[in-house]
């Protein structure tokens, strides 16, 4: 029986100033460096986002309509469905934190479950239940599009109920769609900013990262992504890129309009307490000025 208590949620929308964060644990996450990224980010009448990731920029931007795409259709799915039911799934998937799900045997059993379902308000819930007591907030795949992330023995997983409402209400300006990063592009129009933020080309030649999806995302779809940028930039449109600042990504956003470049603190081994500061660059192509959104 479900003995989880059902959770103090409204549909008023939170009226506080403060940022915003993501409910989903997110490798890559741009909440804690949104001070870089904003004021860089040229007005527009849409903002595109060809990697959705946790949203953590378009929950804190003010744009009039925003698209946001990805390959991980998992991902896509749950967000249309907090779109669309709000409050109401969200007392759905508190299911899942009520602690008797918090063990590796129910951990492996509903990660099985998950990858064998298809009706898509349960798959999203369970998205959010792996995602929150899963490994390191990892999202990884095998090779057959298989969700393979180990339990991540937390005492308590923490339930984003705030943070799913407010993405909720934030939702009804935004469109959502799997596709590729090309077609993304394909999508923009005159006007409209896009912020990509793709997995990160390696800072070494063993630390490439490509599990996110089925796929991968390898150096070619980086320069890729980089003539993207150039093309809608002539169509008098703005792209702004996230990625480590290598030898790599510096000769491909040669032809940016702005870059900028700083350092960030970042885990880089399973070890947390080994961390060190990370060079990233933000690479804007853009004929117009840049403004705080």
């Amino acid at each position: 029986m479900d003995t989880a208590v059902r959770p103090n949620v409204s549909d008023k929308p939170e009226t506080d100033s403060a940022p915003i964060r993501p409910f989903l644990k997110w490798a890559g996450n741009k909440y804690r460096i949104l001070e870089h990224i904003k004021p860089l980010l040229p007005e527009g009448d849409r903002l595109i986002e060809p990697f959705a990731g946790s949203g953590a920029l378009f929950l804190n931007s003010h744009y009039p309509a925003y698209l946001l795409c990805d390959s991980n259709a998992d991902l896509i799915n749950l967000y249309e469905i907090i779109k669309q039911e709000g409050a109401g799934f969200i007392r759905y998937c508190k299911r899942y934190f009520s602690g008797a799900y918090n063990n590796p045997e129910s951990y492996y059993a509903q990660r099985e479950r998950f990858n064998t379902i298809s009706h898509p308000r349960q798959k999203a819930a369970l998205f959010i239940y792996l995602n929150r007591h899963g490994y390191n907030g990892l999202c990884r795949y095998n090779a057959k599009g298989g969700y393979n992330v180990p339990f991540g023995r937390y005492l308590r997983p923490y339930f984003p109920e705030k943070e799913m409402l407010a993405f909720h209400h934030k939702a009804q300006s935004a469109e959502f769609k799997v596709c590729s990063f090309e077609e993304s592009f394909s999508l923009a129009r005159k006007g409209d900013v896009i912020y990509a933020d793709p997995p990160y080309a390696p800072l070494t030649d063993t630390a490439n990262f490509t599990g996110y999806s089925a796929g991968g995302f390898d150096l070619e779809q980086q320069l890729k992504l980089a003539e993207l940028a150039e093309a809608h930039r002539q169509k008098q449109g703005a792209v702004l890129i996230s990625n480590h600042d290598t030898a790599f990504t510096r000769q491909a956003y040669r032809n940016a309009d702005t870059v900028k470049k700083f350092k960030v603190p970042r885990f880089i081994s399973c070890n947390g307490q080994k961390r060190k500061h990370v060079g990233e660059i933000l690479a804007l192509f853009s004929t117009v000025g840049h403004g705080n959104v």
